[in-house]
Order: C-alpha cells, then sequence, then structure tokens
C-alpha cells in the first residue's frame, strides 16, 4: 500500500478507475436492463421500450446510444421502409450481464439482512438524537 493510501497492496488505482467505469453502466438505471434484453439476441427498440417498463422512448434512445459507444450493443439497419433496426449485445456485453448475475443473486438472497439492518439502524438512530 502506498503511503497515504488505504487501497490494499493488491488494488491499483486504475483498477479502482477501471471498476467505477464499468458500474457507470451497470449501475445506471437503464443499462444493464437493455443489456439483459438484448443478450438473448436481436431485439428491435419497439419490443426493447415494451419489455422495460417505465424507460421513455427518449431514455431508451440515449442509454442504446451510450451501450453502442461503449462496445456493448451492435445497432444493425435493414434497408426497409420504414427501416428496421436492431440492438444485439456484445460478446462484452453479454460477459458483463453474466458477471452482475452474481451481484444479483447475492442482492436478492441478502435483501431482508439489509431491510433489517437499515431498520435497525433508524431505530437506533432516533435515540442518538
Amino acid at each position: 500500500m502506498s503511503a497515504g493510501s488505504r487501497l490494499p497492496g493488491d488494488v491499483e488505482p486504475g483498477a479502482c478507475a477501471a471498476f467505477r467505469d464499468a458500474l457507470d453502466r451497470v449501475g445506471s438505471k437503464w443499462g444493464i436492463a437493455i443489456i439483459a434484453a438484448a443478450s438473448s439476441g436481436p431485439i428491435r427498440f419497439a419490443e426493447l421500450h415494451r419489455t422495460i417498463p417505465g424507460i421513455s422512448r427518449r431514455m431508451l434512445t440515449l442509454t442504446l446510444r451510450t451501450l453502442e459507444r461503449d462496445g456493448l450493443l451492435v445497432r444493425t439497419v435493414y434497408p426497409t421502409v420504414p427501416p428496421q433496426v436492431e440492438y444485439t449485445a456484445t460478446a462484452l456485453a453479454r460477459e458483463l450481464f453474466t458477471s452482475t448475475r452474481a451481484l444479483s443473486d447475492w442482492a436478492e438472497n441478502n435483501h431482508e439482512k439489509l431491510t433489517a439492518a437499515r431498520a435497525a439502524y433508524d431505530r437506533n438512530a432516533d435515540t442518538r438524537q
């Protein structure tokens, strides 16, 4: 560990930056839902919009562009009238989705414990004031 650093010796600061960058995709409100929907094969915009409750068309468009820019989705336009557009998760996105499944399982398995801990903390916080 370098002087002044609180990171364990085997954690490089650059790795933390890369991790934060990845979390921006996973932690965004819509990114992982879109990746999940596109991981099983090509999916059209309208189907994505129907599949993900609560997402606006504009937010879907912006998130799709971000995921495409990051190399997580491939956008394919077919020369039809009107044009047909499909989105497919890349191998990189499918790997990311697989990795997030473990975190999702952890969250599901520990949700009650987290909720109980928050309730206990809140009860104790009321007595500390």
